[in-house]
């Protein structure tokens, strides 16, 4: 589990570095041009440089183990941190707006085309190169904080791109395209903010793919001496999955040896689930039609949820 940490904080690492050297060398360029549209990219990717920050700082507790308050240990912070990149984005959002709109009600001419323009393609890479560290880290560890981080970098290179174009409108002297251009930049900061909203919101509900948990069930099933699996769910916490599931074994086998198969199934999944941190196994004798062994607390649930 510490491994995979540290994979996440590398990447954060280096993730950072790179893009506030693009940012700075941006910002510089920014002072220099006027350009609306450089400087929307510029805040931009100083929003996804900050992303870091808080992806950084629930890696670091990540690594810390379950404590008698926080008995699941510290790995929801990484969900948390996952909201904060959303502010984060709609922030930059914001601020890309207000200077789109200032810029179109009292126009200025940008200077300085050729290197505004180096500055966008150089945001276009770094960007790249960053999205490339962040999506590849996020998927070998699990973590859809980090991978909707890449992603949003990676569209990120597309914004500077749009920059770039705005710079050559007005170089072939239309002076609105720098504006049109941050205005695009500031739909697309957006439409990103959409996109990674639906993952990260949906993990902090506790949203898990059916097919992951049918998974279970399947692989569960391959062991000697279980005849049925049920009750099978799962949460994510950060980039770890935690599930319990109930299985059925023969009514005549001992205690000890329910038990023994119950870890079989269990040490089965723990290699074979990727990102599976732990999973809570219960046994019940095994019975046509599942159910009559829990009536004593039956009317304590809801009825289990549909497939559908």
């Amino acid at each position: 589990m510490g491994t995979h940490d540290s994979r996440g904080i590398r990447a954060v690492k280096l993730s950072l570095v790179g893009l506030l050297a693009t940012a700075l060398l941006q910002a510089a360029v920014v002072v220099l041009s006027g350009s609306v549209a450089l400087l929307a990219d510029t805040l931009h990717n100083v929003a996804d440089a900050l992303t870091s920050v808080p992806l950084w700082i629930a890696f670091r507790l990540g690594q810390r183990g379950p404590s008698a308050r926080f008995s699941y240990g510290y790995h929801r912070a990484e969900d948390a941190a996952g909201l904060a990149i959303l502010l984060v984005i709609l922030g930059s959002a914001g601020w890309a707006g207000y200077e789109v709109v200032s810029r179109f009600l009292a126009p200025v001419a940008p200077t300085h085309l050729p290197l505004a323009m180096a500055a966008a393609v150089v945001g276009a890479i770094g960007n790249e190169a960053v999205a490339r560290v962040r999506i590849r880290a996020g998927r070998e560890i699990g973590s859809a904080a980090l991978v909707a981080d890449g992603q949003h970098a990676r569209i990120d290179a597309f914004t500077s791109l749009a920059a770039f174009v705005g710079l050559g409108g007005v170089a072939l002297g239309f002076p609105l395209a720098d504006p049109l251009a941050g205005l695009v930049i500031t739909v697309a900061i957006l439409a990103i903010l959409w996109e990674v909203s639906q993952d990260v919101l949906a993990r902090f509900m506790d949203a898990i793919d059916p097919e992951l948990l049918g998974e279970i069930v399947q692989r569960s099933c391959t062991v000697a001496g279980v005849r049925d699996v049920y009750d099978v769910r799962g949460r994510w916490l950060g980039h770890r999955l935690y599930a319990e599931a109930t299985i059925s074994v023969e009514g005549s086998l001992s205690v000890i040896e329910g038990h023994r198969i119950s870890e079989e199934v269990r040490h089965l999944l723990l290699h074979e689930v990727p990102h599976l941190g732990d999973i809570a196994m219960h046994v019940d004798p095994f019975e046509a039609v599942p159910g009559s062994h829990h009536r004593i607390t039956a009317h304590h649930f809801s009825p289990p949820p549909d497939n559908d």
